[in-house]
């Protein structure tokens, strides 16, 4: 029986109650003050717990898709390699971008620079040395906004070659990195080996030197802006497209070209992402969106996120942005698992096919996989590499 099946589904419900139905008709005999007859109700007790754990979890798997399969789940069957098919558009010419947001403003002539403020240092976890010329290094920041007056932790994660000698005068290009929400920055380090990654890739000739910023894709946590502009409210989209770039730029040696930033994430951070490169293309060379959607979510953590504006709610879908707005001048990757993540394949076909130049779009795919971590690390390197082939610093 597959892990998502309804029939074990159906076979765990019929043994939670079986359990329970036995826990209530042998109790009164195992009443008794004797010491197997304590470690029979205990028995009782948590057999009838853990079957009635498993419905709930079978439950929220099939809800959430976290795992697609018993081999995905255990970490076991053949390790396919990920498929990645270039589909609409050209890659743009390096300079301004002719499609940006038409609602972007320059910054006032007056607005203070507001440097990342570092808090830390995190181990980079790679094998060998540690010495910052070889494996590079992990900052803890806080990301001020000198727009929005938002702030937020998160780290940065400066390649080798950043310390290395000849190179004092070098700006490298820079990637923002999300996480899914609520998300917590670290897991970016713990979990997925962002900065352990990128250095493979780097070494590898695969990703150019590339300074990676890792953070959660919400400024104003709890909540959940999902990286929009909410009128009278939280500026996140201004925060991550203007205020983080600028911050950054203002601590460390990174580029501050049109074509020198590029922005990706997983979940809720993957279409921040993807919705990020295309509204704003005169910051972001290219998005990667894994197992992101393509419509902003509604509900409990967001609020009213448009305030009864349906052209704002229009204008954060994705598609309807394809079908009814100029293409922008960026890339965007879409990727995410074949069987067991949604409907993947559909979302990702109608993307390509609403795709024009000069939006270049590509698509990135494992062939079975859950909305999960082992997942997304394997779909890590092929959005270094979208992302690198079309940022300069």
């Amino acid at each position: 029986m597959g892990l998502t099946s309804t029939t074990l589904l159906l076979f765990t419900i019929e043994i939670a109650v079986a359990a329970l139905g036995a826990t209530v008709w042998w109790w009164p005999a195992l009443a008794r003050r004797h010491w197997r007859a304590v470690l029979g109700r205990i028995g009782m007790l948590l057999g009838s717990q853990f079957a009635l754990l498993a419905v709930i979890g079978l439950l929220a798997n099939n809800y959430f898709s976290f795992y697609s399969s018993w081999n995905d789940l255990l970490g076991t069957g053949p390790d396919a390699p990920v498929a990645v098919r270039a589909a609409a558009g050209p890659a743009p010419a390096p300079g301004p971008s002719a499609s940006a947001s038409a609602g972007t403003e320059p910054d006032p002539p007056n607005l203070p620079v507001l440097p990342a403020r570092e808090t830390g240092r995190e181990p980079v976890d790679t094998a060998g040395p540690r010495d910052p010329q070889r494996v590079g290094e992990i900052r803890a920041v806080t990301i001020p906004g000198a727009r929005t007056g938002l702030s937020t932790d998160g780290y940065v994660y400066l390649p080798p070659q950043y310390f290395q000698p000849g190179n004092e005068q070098r700006r490298f290009p820079a990637i923002i990195a999300m996480t899914g929400f609520p998300g917590d920055a670290k897991a970016l380090i713990t979990r997925f080996n962002y900065p352990g990654v990128a250095l493979d890739e780097i070494r590898a000739g695969r990703m150019q030197p590339t300074v990676l910023v890792l953070m959660r894709p919400s400024p104003a946590m709890p909540a959940d802006p999902e990286c929009e502009d909410i009128p009278g409210g939280t500026q996140a989209g201004t925060y991550f497209a203007k205020d983080v770039p600028r911050a950054i730029a203002a601590t460390y040696r990174v580029a501050t070209g049109p074509h020198g930033w590029g922005v990706m994430g997983n979940s809720t951070g993957g279409y921040c992402a993807a919705k990020l490169a295309m509204r704003h293309p005169e910051v972001f060379a290219g998005g990667v969106s894994m197992s992101g959607y393509l419509k902003a979510a509604e509900d409990v953590t967001t609020g009213d996120l448009f305030k009864g504006s349906q052209q704002r709610r229009d204008e954060a879908d994705l598609l309807w942005r394809l079908r009814n707005l100029p293409a922008p001048a960026t890339g965007v990757m879409l990727s995410g698992a074949e069987k067991g993540d949604g409907d993947f394949r559909g979302e990702a076909d109608a993307f390509t096919a609403a795709a024009k130049p000069p939006l270049t779009v590509a698509v990135a795919s494992v062939p079975e996989g859950g909305h999960n971590y082992t997942t997304w690390i394997r779909l890590l390197p092929a959005g270094f590499q979208f992302l690198s082939q079309r940022l300069t610093a």
